[in-house]
């Protein structure tokens, strides 16, 4: 099981990163659209939809996504800086208003149209934080630094919990998840960011080392709360992976669960850096 999960990841890591300084914009926009595809095709099926349920929410994600990228086409910096905004409020609304006490009180949402609506608020500004992180500069390097973050806490957190884990994090929602998980991935986190400030020059100021460890700290407990979103969403469905689409790791769903909660909002503090 762990061999053919890191053949899946080396294979995953060397297309992605291929994509993300090869392929031209229209390109990685089209990639991004597929992966949106996906997930709403593993969204549809934990949200228990009808088939014709699902066609029609595939359909629709389809269509939401596509118009995005055309007002994007036709709109003017200013209109589409608007409605990506949008798009990244609504992200923000969900990861720190919905999801939380959600978890906390174990709800279990069952209405078709509710379950739709949350999973576009999960995926859209997860595909438009996806192209907008790529084009900012450095590019790709902002969206390469965002995803190699939540890469490390997951990691870390995986082997650390594997390794030390005693204290259940959410015993009800994932068993396998510990504190001393959460532990490890701060650790690397930490390891990671010291690397970064190290390594690239824009960040070597000693002043600047605090608020990218707290940043990056925050964004742990997003990518977590991501994580532990999708495992809610799995144990209602009554399901142990999102899909079986990657080897090892289950659907696509599987492996970007912490990125659909920290990417919109990495864009979000990204647009407002630009706006202020």
């Amino acid at each position: 099981m762990l061999k053919s999960r890191v053949i899946t990841a080396i294979v995953m890591l060397i297309l992605l990163l291929s994509a993300l300084f090869w392929l031209p914009p229209l390109a990685w926009s089209v990639v991004v659209v597929v992966m949106v595809m996906q997930g709403a095709s593993e969204w549809a099926r934990m949200s228990e939809l009808s088939p014709r349920g699902a066609k029609i929410y595939w359909g629709a994600t389809l269509l939401l996504m596509l118009g995005m990228l055309v007002l994007d086409a036709n709109s003017t910096s200013a209109q589409q800086t608007t409605t990506h905004l949008v798009a990244y409020l609504f992200s923000a609304v969900l990861w720190l208003v919905v999801v939380p006490p959600w978890l906390m009180m174990g709800w279990k949402v069952k209405q078709p149209l509710l379950m739709a609506c949350v999973g576009w608020m999960l995926l859209i500004p997860t595909g438009l934080a996806m192209i907008d992180l790529r084009a900012a500069v450095p590019a790709p390097w902002i969206l390469l630094g965002v995803m190699g973050l939540v890469w490390v806490a997951d990691s870390a957190a995986y082997f650390a919990g594997r390794k030390f884990g005693k204290t259940k994090l959410a015993p009800s929602i994932s068993p396998g998840k510990t504190w001393e998980g959460v532990a490890g991935a701060i650790a690397g986190v930490t390891l990671y960011i010291g690397l970064i400030w190290v390594f690239r020059p824009e960040f070597d100021n000693l002043q600047m080392l605090p608020a990218l460890m707290l940043t990056a700290w925050w964004w742990v407990a997003l990518a977590i709360i991501g994580d532990l979103f999708e495992s809610a969403i799995k144990r209602q469905a009554g399901t142990k992976d999102s899909g079986a689409l990657l080897p090892g790791h289950g659907g696509l769903l599987d492996r970007i669960d912490a990125l659909t909660s920290t990417l919109p909002l990495a864009a979000l503090a990204l647009m407002f850096q630009g706006l202020s």
